[in-house]
């Protein structure tokens, strides 16, 4: 009678487990749903060092994340879409440059908001934009010039 009991005991918190761990998956698409984010566009001469997923940034903190990177065969640059959490306003007069976090660290996409008091809208282009900068070139460019 007493191994029933436990099994019963150890079967009832198998089940709220699992119900709490459905609830918990919910409520997180739910956040991260298409639904709580709008989409900007941006071009970068060069996107080397980020990806589909790469955390899009303001002033250090996640506001989105990079939802899709093509090439444009038109103008040979990298064509972006950016999911930005929908409680974030940027101003329209914004940039976008692609930063790293240090030597060893990945690379982000950071907005530099501007001073205009219009902001962005689902849909909008960023025309302001920086591509990445690469290590190698600045070093190579360092010690070329250091030799003249």
């Amino acid at each position: 009678m007493i191994d029933s009991k436990a099994e019963v005991f150890v079967g009832g918190l198998v089940v709220v487990v699992a119900i709490t761990f459905s609830i918990y998956i919910s409520a997180s698409w739910s956040r991260h749903g298409s639904s709580s984010d709008y989409p900007i566009y941006a071009s970068f001469r060069s996107a080397e060092g980020i990806s589909v997923g790469t955390d899009v940034r303001l002033a250090g903190v996640k506001v989105g994340s990079v939802e899709r990177l093509e090439l444009d065969s038109q103008t040979y640059q990298a064509k972006s879409i950016l999911s930005i959490h929908r409680e974030i306003l940027i101003p329209d007069d914004s940039s976008l440059s692609i930063a790293s976090e240090g030597l060893l660290g990945g690379n982000f996409v950071e907005v530099v908001p501007g001073a205009s008091s219009e902001y962005l809208e689902p849909g909008d282009e960023v025309v302001d934009t920086q591509g990445s900068v690469s290590l190698i070139q600045l070093m190579m460019r360092f010690v070329a010039g250091s030799g003249e």
